[in-house]
């Protein structure tokens, strides 16, 4: 695959990422969603933040991307895509489940566990893409007590 293929499919696993920030924040969410992606590039499972929604400080956009991604043997082969920077559990799963590459929306809002995951032999990808800064500066800027609750503030 060429970078142009690669880059385009980037494109797509982002804004589907997008997708899922969004309809939680439509939820009265936190806006972070996330996407399993499989060796074949293939999106097999999407998730979103649902802290608020079900008073559950587990469900980031991460965990419940893999919790709807169910039992699984391919882990290793697979690319998890957020729209913010992995939070130090988050993180966790990607190193337990020996996730090989995780894509990361931006990191200038909130920067995760990064040094953690690379050194753990995870391959990161910031993509410092300007919708995912917007969603994060519009929850800053609306709901900042929320934020804070979401990362333990």
């Amino acid at each position: 695959m060429n970078d142009r293929d690669e880059s385009g499919r980037i494109e797509l696993w982002i804004s589907a990422a997008i997708e899922q920030a969004e309809k939680s924040w439509n939820e009265g969410g936190i806006p972070i969603g996330a996407v399993l992606v499989d060796e074949q590039g293939d999106i097999v499972a999407r998730g979103h933040n649902e802290r608020v929604q079900s008073g559950d400080p587990i469900l980031h956009a991460e965990m419940t991307c893999i919790r709807n991604a169910g039992r699984r043997r391919d882990w290793s082969r697979c690319t998890m895509v957020s729209t913010l920077s992995p939070c130090p559990m988050c993180s966790g799963a990607a190193v337990l489940y020996r996730i090989p590459r995780v894509i990361v929306g931006e990191h200038k809002t909130f920067m995760g566990a990064e040094d953690w995951m690379r050194s753990n032999g995870i391959e990161l990808v910031v993509l410092n893409d300007s919708r995912c800064i917007a969603l994060m500066q519009r929850l800053l800027r609306e709901k900042p007590d929320l934020w804070a609750e979401d990362i333990g503030r």
